[in-house]
C-alpha cells in the first residue's frame, strides 16, 4: 500500500506542476498580450506619409517626427548628405524636421512634403548652422459614437 501512495503523491505533484505551469502561461500571455494589443491599437491611428529630405554639403544631426515612435522625435547623428526619409506621422501631430550642421560647417537645405506635396523648406549654413521645417496635418477623424448616430 505504501507503493500506491508514493505513486499517488507523484501524480499529485505532476498535476499540481501542470496546473501551475498553465497558470504562469496565462499570466505571461496576459502581460504580453496586453502590450501587443496596446501596440496594435497605436498602429491603427490614422497617419499621413511625410517625406523629409536634406540636400547640401557637410554632415548634419537630424531630428524628425515619425509614427514608429508614436509621434515622438527620432534622432540620427552625423548624417552625410544627401539624406531622404519617408515616414508615417499620426494625424494631428505636426510633422517637423530639424537639422544642425557639424563643427566643419557647410550648407544644407531641409524640405518637408506631406502626401507628396511640398510644404516648406529652410536653409542652414556655417558652423553649427540650424534649420527647421514643419507642417500641419489634419486632426484624426472623430470616433465619437454620438456623432455617428445622427
Amino acid at each position: 500500500m505504501t507503493e500506491k501512495r508514493q505513486g499517488g503523491d507523484r501524480a499529485g505533484f505532476l498535476a499540481a506542476g501542470a496546473i501551475l505551469t498553465g497558470c504562469l502561461g496565462f499570466i505571461l500571455y496576459g502581460v504580453l498580450g496586453t502590450e501587443s494589443a496596446t501596440q496594435a491599437e497605436q498602429q491603427k491611428k490614422p497617419t499621413a506619409a511625410v517625406t523629409y529630405q536634406i540636400t547640401g554639403e557637410g554632415n548634419v544631426d537630424v531630428s524628425y517626427l515619425a509614427h514608429s515612435e508614436q509621434g515622438k522625435a527620432a534622432v540620427e547623428k552625423d548624417i552625410k548628405l544627401p539624406w531622404k526619409k519617408t515616414v508615417q506621422v499620426p494625424l494631428g501631430k505636426p510633422p517637423t524636421i530639424s537639422i544642425v550642421l557639424d563643427g566643419k560647417g557647410g550648407q544644407a537645405r531641409c524640405t518637408l512634403a506631406i502626401r507628396g506635396t511640398h510644404v516648406q523648406s529652410a536653409t542652414a549654413s556655417g558652423t553649427h548652422g540650424r534649420a527647421t521645417c514643419s507642417g500641419e496635418l489634419p486632426a484624426p477623424p472623430s470616433t465619437n459614437a454620438d456623432e455617428s448616430t445622427n
